[in-house]
């Protein structure tokens, strides 16, 4: 029999096999999970939005299918929690905004949809920054994030709420997007896994208009094996995204134990452009070599490929200020305040320096391209430094690492590179520099989300992260 404890910290996975055994009821299992978030969420501030009556029901209405011996799905019964920039039919949605601060969608998201009918039970809405356009969750509608493993630490962002929900054992899995690192940043800063799939290979709609082509949504969660079951079920095409890929399932779940032995790894500590704390690399760089003792060849390599950190502001800025321009004006008023720069710099940005983007993303391609014809992975940090301290309203990033200056997204120059080129990354927990995670960032090929999926799970069973736990 399980406690209440154990409960809240068993996988997705283990969660639902219980409920078909009949060990544990759906209500068993939301009972401990409000009672933890009701323990937790206080000191952290990742659950904005808790739709505990809609969840009690969900999971009677569960327990009851049970019961009769009707069919179920492989989420039945599983509370998970949704980013507060993913449409909910009948739960409000903010965006992070004042400008939304009452918006309830009547609609869902495609992936909210496809989670509903797995079975899961949606337990609320995890919080975001303003639109999602920084790598820190804060916002003026309910403010900062708190990261479990310290408190006083940012827990990264956009998805920040979701990796701290899932790292303090608030919900076991979640759904999060990432148009510039945003599930691997956060994934990494609270030490959980965060998958990020090849762009359109889960559809998205409804959406915001920004990041168009640069964001997907994807699994935060505590294993590897949740991630792939989440992405079971999320994967597909649907036309209503024009981007959505075409194709039947893969099967990840059944697909995960197969290995990489025989692979070719390639390891960058830098990209060739990156300033990154020693520590990080330090512990990344280990952490990559171990997949020698996992029967991979393991290349230290040199990179020479263009940083896009600046070109990602300008999209950034072109997108977000064309998606509200009925409503700028108001924007400004009511908007984050480290958005007046990002507001300004719209106002300079010409149709040339748009293309121009599009232009470097060909050669930041290119040069990608070539690391892959000879490598079947790309290993990185994720983050180029561990979780830093919270500012009020302050600046959204460090201003240096290793005594070094650095511009505002030198210090998550890992992620961006690979929404530009479209390629499935992860972050995966791989050690602790000052107590505070770090992840190692796992890079496939064009539309290897598998394989990406399979390298993890190699990683985690070799040298587990399950059994650390923050103490909050």
């Amino acid at each position: 029999m399980n406690t209440k404890g154990e409960i809240y910290w068993m996988s997705a996975v283990a969660l639902s096999e219980a409920v078909r055994r009949r060990e544990l009821s759906p209500v068993e299992i939301l009972d401990s999970i409000l009672e933890r978030i009701e323990e937790c969420n206080p000191k952290i501030n990742a659950i904005v939005t808790l739709d505990e009556g809609g969840a009690r029901k969900s999971a009677k209405d569960a327990e009851r299918k049970v019961e009769r011996g009707e069919k179920i799905g492989p989420l039945h019964g599983i509370p998970v929690t949704i980013k507060d920039l993913i449409f909910t039919q009948g739960m409000r949605t903010t965006f992070g905004s004042k400008l939304f601060e009452c918006y309830v969608p009547d609609e869902d998201a495609v992936t909210v949809a496809r989670l509903k009918e797995a079975g899961a039970i949606i337990l609320g809405k995890t919080n975001t920054p303003e639109f999602g356009l920084i790598a820190v969750t804060d916002n003026l509608v309910f403010g900062h994030t708190r990261n479990p493993w310290d408190t006083t630490r940012t827990s990264g962002g956009s998805s920040g709420g979701a990796a701290a929900a899932v790292a303090a054992g608030m919900c076991p899995v979640a759904l999060g997007s990432d148009g510039g690192g945003s599930i691997r940043i956060p994934a990494s800063l609270c030490g959980v896994y965060g998958f990020k799939p090849s762009f359109g290979r889960i559809p998205r709609y409804p959406t915001l208009r920004s990041f168009e082509t640069l964001a997907c949504q994807g699994p935060i969660t505590r294993t590897v094996c949740d991630a792939a079951l989440m992405m079971d079920i999320m994967v597909g095409r649907d036309d209503r995204d024009r981007f959505s890929l075409p194709g039947g399932k893969t099967n990840y779940l059944d697909r995960l134990e197969e290995g990489v032995a025989g692979r070719k790894m390639a390891y960058s500590s830098d990209l060739g452009y990156a300033v990154v704390d020693p520590r990080v690399k330090e512990v990344t760089r280990k952490a990559a070599l171990e997949f020698e003792e996992l029967g991979c060849e393991v290349h230290e390599v040199d990179l020479d490929i263009p940083d896009m950190g600046g070109d990602l502001a300008v999209m950034v800025a072109a997108e977000a200020a064309t998606a509200n321009e009925s409503y700028l004006e108001e924007w400004k008023e009511k908007g984050y305040p480290l958005y007046k720069g990002l507001l300004k710099l719209e106002k300079s940005l010409t149709a040339r320096d748009y293309v121009r983007v599009q232009f470097k993303r060909e050669k930041l391609w290119d040069r990608i391209r070539k690391i892959f014809e000879r490598y079947d992975f790309l290993l990185t940090p994720a983050t180029a430094i561990p979780a830093f301290e919270l500012e009020e309203r302050g600046p959204a990033s460090p201003r240096e690492i290793a005594g070094k200056p650095i511009s505002p997204n030198a210090w998550i120059a890992f992620t961006y590179p690979f929404n530009f080129t479209g390629q499935p990354a992860a972050s995966v927990p791989c050690g602790f520099v000052d107590n505070l995670p770090i992840g190692l960032q796992i890079v496939g090929n064009r539309y290897g989300d598998l394989g990406v999926l399979q390298a993890s799970r190699a990683f985690e069973e070799a040298f587990s992260w399950q059994g650390e736990k923050p103490s909050l």
